[in-house]
């Protein structure tokens, strides 16, 4: 049966977090999103509903809804007031039956663990940058390798990097070990600083891999290197220096030869971290080669995240890209199996 056809005869379920510490303005600035998606998802035949999570009591909604009629959408981020939960709500949906867009939760608890990650990239024989965790200050000769970088070992959205991440030698390196565990109380990932070209690469997909156009973060403008990085005043505070002087190029200007290195490198390390239907991924070229920083299953879906603008670059609307996610998922339902359940429905 057509997946579309499957798709369009299921309760369609948009899942998204609800904080109750948001302003007004951030809660209707959500609701806007979300009424823009669903509008033009029911324009193409698709009946959407709303299903917020707002704290750990979502989970007994669930078990008033029909696994084989249903299908969620997933454009949640997590518990409100949880770090780090997006896959405890992912494992409540498994835990019920219930098929949903995006990775299980095995895969998005483990991308968190940016250690793990980073091993398993290594077992496939895929560039990534030197590392090592610290959960105390490292002493003398323990690490050589500079510029470094100080990273959380857990977390994701570039928590905790600043320019003040990157470190130039061993004093540096202690001083910035210190303030992490004693502000975050994570240990610490070190890795080689690759300074070089960075791109934001989305794809999509589960037996066939596509790569969407690349997104390459020109750095051009900053001569400092603790400044070319894509910290959180890059991505999220107008005003600030990277804010303000990192370009985004979509897409990315790359030789033939480039692109096709690229998205190797990027298939490989989508599967080998376990992502489904859709990730993003954090890539730097230096001397030819490419360096795996990050693996995100679940990006961020907004529509002025960078996949969808990847998505648009390829001709996909914002709705499109959404639907094609939902004819993914689709696949896995048993629906799919049962079309005259379907149809009767």
């Amino acid at each position: 049966m057509n997946v579309n056809f499957v798709g369009k005869h299921l309760r369609i379920f948009l899942l998204f977090d609800l904080d109750s510490a948001w302003t007004a303005a951030e809660r209707a600035e959500v609701f806007e999103a979300q009424d823009r998606l669903t509008s033009r998802l029911a324009e193409e035949g698709y009946r959407i509903e709303p299903f917020a999570v707002e704290d750990r009591r979502f989970a007994s909604r669930l078990g008033e809804i029909d696994p084989g009629r249903a299908l969620f959408f997933n454009w949640c981020e997590g518990i409100p007031g949880i770090r780090h939960s997006e896959w405890i709500v992912v494992r409540a949906l498994e835990e019920r039956g219930l098929v949903f867009t995006g990775s299980g939760s095995q895969t998005l608890a483990l991308s968190y663990q940016k250690h793990r990650v980073k091993s398993l990239l290594a077992a496939q024989g895929l560039p990534t940058p030197p590392w090592r965790i610290f959960d105390r200050p490292p002493a003398p000769g323990e690490w050589e390798r500079f510029p470094a970088i100080v990273k959380p070992a857990v977390g994701h959205c570039s928590d905790w990097v600043t320019s003040e991440s990157v470190v130039m030698d061993a004093g540096e390196l202690r001083e910035r070990v210190e303030t992490l565990l004693a502000c975050s109380g994570i240990p610490a990932l070190v890795e080689e600083f690759i300074d070089g070209r960075e791109f934001h690469v989305s794809l999509w997909g589960n037996g066939t891999i596509r790569m969407l156009p690349p997104a390459e973060m020109d750095f051009s403008c900053l001569n400092d290197v603790r400044e070319r990085l894509c910290t959180y005043d890059a991505k999220f505070t107008p005003g600030s220096i990277p804010y303000e002087k990192i370009r985004t190029l979509l897409p990315a200007p790359l030789e033939d030869a480039e692109r096709a290195a690229l998205e190797r490198t990027c298939r490989l390390a989508y599967r080998a971290v376990g992502c489904r239907d859709y990730g993003r991924l954090d890539v730097r070229l230096r001397d030819g080669v490419f360096y795996v920083l990050d693996v995100n299953p679940n990006p961020d879906i907004s529509e002025d995240a960078s996949m969808a603008s990847a998505a648009e670059v390829e001709g996909f609307s914002h709705a499109a890209m959404a639907e094609t996610l939902i004819r993914l998922a689709c696949l896995r339902h048993p629906a799919q199996a049962a079309p005259a359940a379907v149809t009767a429905h």
